[in-house]
Order: structure tokens, then sequence, then C-alpha cells
């Protein structure tokens, strides 16, 4: 049986962080396939270290804030060292379903995908809660321009819900893109032929603290993850 690791970057999550711990620990008790998590506490300000540290949760304590990217490499850097076959990421605000992570790991043991992405919007009735408008035209515009760059359509490009194989574990923990970490990786992963697939998926509200991605960000974050996309396409493709 595979050895899956879910990847838990936290920043400011006080609030979500026990929940989400608690519900793996529960999923693992009522499952044979057993999921090991580690928390990359990214330079919290709130309570969130102390949460981890008084209900002895696995983590790794990060003393600047690193940024969702920086937080992300660290885990893969711990999946690589510590020989996981498939690395989930998995987010600390509570919006991911954790029973959902055997649906997104299983094209991968089955050697069907490198990566898969946890996607909302392949099938809308899966998934009840869909985002704003701004975020859902946000996604639909970068899916467009990775379409164009890189002949693959991928319907949730934002997605921070997505499976990993052993040799892309590998490859996140030398190098990982730090401003726009999914959609940027994504295209290099394209660009070098990795194969990569989607599954429906159902995501959660956040019920209580902020989103990193602000609406009034909303606008400046799509033009300059499309910009990046258009960047790295190209680069990537010369350094071939």
């Amino acid at each position: 049986m595979e050895k899956i690791l879910l990847i838990i970057p936290a920043y400011n999550e006080e609030k979500n962080i026990l929940k989400v711990c608690k519900d793996i620990e529960k999923y693992n008790k009522n499952n044979s396939q057993k999921l090991d998590y580690i928390v990359i506490n990214d330079g919290s300000r709130d309570n969130t270290l102390n949460i981890l540290k008084e209900n002895k949760l696995k983590h790794i304590n990060l003393i600047n804030n690193l940024g969702i990217g920086g937080a992300v490499q660290t885990g893969y850097k711990y999946a690589y060292e510590n020989d996981y076959d498939i690395a989930v990421q998995f987010d600390g605000d509570g919006q991911h379903d954790v029973n959902y992570v055997n649906k997104i790991c299983e094209p991968i043991t089955k050697g069907q995908a490198d990566m898969i992405i946890g996607t909302r919007y392949l099938k809308k009735e899966e998934s009840k809660f869909q985002s704003t408008f701004m975020r859902r035209l946000g996604a639909n515009i970068i899916s467009l321009f990775i379409k164009i760059c890189c002949r693959k359509r991928i319907t949730d490009p934002t997605s921070g819900f997505r499976a990993v194989n052993k040799k892309i574990i590998k490859e996140f923990a030398k190098d990982y893109p730090t401003e726009y970490p999914e959609p940027e990786s994504t295209v290099s992963l394209l660009v070098n032929k990795y194969k990569i697939e989607e599954v429906p998926v159902s995501m959660n509200e956040r019920t209580a603290g902020v989103s990193s991605i602000r609406v009034w960000k909303s606008v400046d974050y799509m033009v300059k993850v499309v910009l990046a996309i258009i960047i790295d396409s190209i680069s990537l493709r010369r350094r071939k």
C-alpha cells in the first residue's frame, strides 16, 4: 500500500487547523488506507502554533512567513526525505474534504497520471460551493491561457487540492514556484510532458479566517498569473 502524505500549509488558521487534523485522524480510523499529514505552520501570528503543540499535531514550524509556495515546498522536501509515494496538497482552512483524497490519488496509483488536480468546475453538481464570480472568472481566463500555451485544458488552475507521484515530489522538493505556485507549477509540468488530469471533488466554503486572495486583488492576481504563464511557458521551452 502506498505511503501518502498530506501537506497542509497553515497561516493564521487557529480556528480551522484542529478540525482539519481531527478529520484526517477520524478518516484513518475508518479506512484501511492510512494518511500521514504534516502541517507547515508558515510563521502564523495567531494561536496556530500553540494549538499544534498543545494537541500534539505533527507539524514543521517556519519562524518566518515564506508564503504558500515556500510552505508547500517545505512539505515536499519532507515528503522526499521520508520516501513518500504520493504527496497531496491539502488546505489548512477546511475547504478540502479528506474523503476525496483517495479519489485524487487513485489515478496516480494506477499509473494513469503524474499529477491529479481536484476541481469543483469539471462536474459542478459534485460541489455545492463554487467560489465567487470573480474567482470563477479569473480561473476561466487562467485556464484559457494555459490551454493556449500548453494545449491542455485545466478547469481549476488555482486549486490547491492536488496529488503528485514520487517523481514530481522529487522535482518540487528541488524547485517550486513561490509567486503563483499552482498555475506556474502546472505549466512547468505540462511543458516538461508530465501527465496531468483532473477529477471532480467537493469543496467547502471557508468558515473562519481570511483567504490569501482578497476580492479586490482578484483582477491584479489574474493579470499577473497570465503574464507568468506566458513567460514561464516560453522560457521553459527555450531551456529544453
